[in-house]
């Protein structure tokens, strides 16, 4: 029986390297983007053309009630849901003096508020076995240059979310973990930059990681193999927080 998977964000990056993947490993996965409409459906059709089964479905990631209804409708649709991976995400960088109340408020709505309301939709139609996997970041431990203080900040709120939510779900047999991705080679970060080049230079392993590798590490916490794995933060960051 193929697993349910919903994913948040992902049309482009490494949420369409995590949708990709799952697809791959035999499950049926919806996958919500906000703009990126030609992207989406385009990866949707090349899934399917591959044997896979895909669904491109528009929600705004800010719309507490629109991912409720999404993640709701199919959930009813396939009679169950097996992971989520709460992946959108949005970043603002600034000085403290130049940061405004509405990037701060635009951060904590994508990164934290609309990450507890899927995970609190979805956890109703989980089974045990069930497996949330949100895409943090190894922000969440260090941040090392200016201009990173409300990401950083909305990355570590969900160290301490995952925490609490993994005693909450350990009992019903559900798994909630943060993966921590360093510097991903995406359309918003690509590896060659001169801010990538100054990223480099604080890795032991001195390169961007790819889609692919962040969105290995996902189909490994969504496997039975992890079972026994929850409540964790799990770097994948080329040594960036050591």
């Amino acid at each position: 029986m193929s697993k349910i998977a919903f994913v948040t964000g992902g049309s482009r990056g490494i949420g369409a390297a995590i949708v990709r993947r799952l697809a791959k490993d035999g499950a049926t996965v919806a996958f919500t983007y906000q703009s990126s409409g030609a992207a989406a459906d385009a990866l949707a059709s090349e899934i399917q053309a591959a044997g896979g089964q895909a669904i491109a479905l528009k929600v705004d990631a800010t719309d507490v009630a629109a991912t409720r209804a999404a993640i709701d409708d199919i959930a009813r649709r396939f009679g169950r849901l097996d992971i989520l991976v709460n992946n959108a995400g949005v970043l603002h960088l600034g000085d403290v003096s130049e940061l405004t109340m509405e990037a701060f408020d635009n951060t904590i709505a994508v990164n934290v508020r609309a990450v507890f309301a899927a995970t609190q939709a979805a956890v109703a139609h989980m089974k045990a076995g069930g497996r949330v996997i949100n895409i943090s970041s190894t922000n969440a431990e260090r941040m090392p240059f200016p201009g990173g203080s409300i990401y950083a900040m909305s990355k570590s709120a969900l160290t301490g979310l995952v925490q609490g939510l993994a005693r909450d779900l350990g009992p019903r047999g559900i798994t909630i973990n943060n993966v921590q991705p360093g510097p991903v080679d995406t359309d918003m970060n690509p590896a060659h930059s001169d801010f990538a080049k100054a990223l480099h230079d604080l890795m032991p392993i001195k390169r961007h990681a790819r889609g692919e590798e962040i969105a290995g590490m996902v189909a490994y916490l969504a496997s039975d193999e992890a079972a026994y794995v929850t409540g964790a933060g799990l770097n994948i960051d080329g040594g960036f927080a050591a």
